[in-house]
């Protein structure tokens, strides 16, 4: 039986900023993206192509879905900086003052309203707020957080290269497959990529972060190892803990 999930790199103000969202079917062991959906503008745009989505059973998402503290940083965010911060994979500060009108929080309300439970049980719909850095240090036993987002145009696009090629060894996992048909594979191609730059670099960067988070759903609904820092209740984050693959022979 096949399940249909999804992975959203959620932009914090998507009213000016463009989220992606990557949806795949997951068989067994094997993830198949399926679709993206990309350039979103705002929770409405969001919450539309989500709803497109049939059969949707389970969705991660790259941003803040609960937020209770006025100030500072969320407990949860306090926990996991001390777990990876020496990883170079800590956790900026997420509050109600800095965002009292939170799309990431809206976003899970609404999947909430239509049943997708904060860390649900896997039989029934769930959400989770995920963090790309922890997880890929995990998922690949890097030493610290892989550096893709940040640097020069020619660093930003070194680091999109390797983590698109990161990606694609997934194709081989024991642990999780992830095939990526033809049709999606633009956004890995290394010539591409390295002629990308300004907002078709970060348009890339979108993509391949949201699939990121589609392979956390994989592992999540898989049922494999994993920490969650903080609850529910007030704010957390969903770590795997599963190394999916040997060796990536990526440097």
């Amino acid at each position: 039986m096949s399940t249909i999930l999804a992975g959203i790199d959620l932009a914090w103000v998507s009213t000016r900023n463009p989220t992606a969202i990557a949806v795949g079917t997951l068989s067994g062991h094997t993830l198949v993206l399926q679709a993206l959906l990309t350039e979103l503008y705002g929770v409405e745009q969001i919450v539309s192509g989500l709803s497109e989505i049939r059969q949707l059973h389970g969705v991660t998402v790259d941003g803040p879905t609960v937020v209770t503290n006025a100030t500072g940083r969320r407990s949860c965010e306090n926990q996991l900086t001390r777990e990876y911060g020496g990883r170079k994979a800590g956790c900026h500060a997420t509050n109600l003052s800095r965002y009292p009108d939170s799309d990431g929080v809206a976003l899970g309300n609404w999947l909430q309203s239509q049943g997708f439970r904060h860390l649900g049980d896997r039989a029934g719909r769930w959400q989770l707020e995920c963090y790309p850095h922890p997880a890929l240090i995990e998922i690949f036993r890097l030493e610290e957080r892989h550096l893709y987002k940040k640097g020069s145009v020619a660093q930003k696009r070194d680091g999109q290269i390797r983590l698109a090629n990161m990606l694609l060894s997934l194709e081989s996992s024991p642990v999780l497959a992830l095939q990526i048909p033809e049709q999606f594979r633009v956004h890995f191609s290394q010539s591409r990529i390295s002629e990308l730059r300004g907002g078709a670099l970060k348009h890339n960067e979108d993509v391949l972060d949201a699939i990121v988070c589609l392979t956390i759903a994989g592992l999540y609904q898989a049922g494999y190892d994993s920490k969650v820092f903080g609850a529910a209740s007030e704010g957390y984050i969903y770590v795997p803990q599963v190394q999916c693959i040997e060796s990536t022979g990526i440097s």
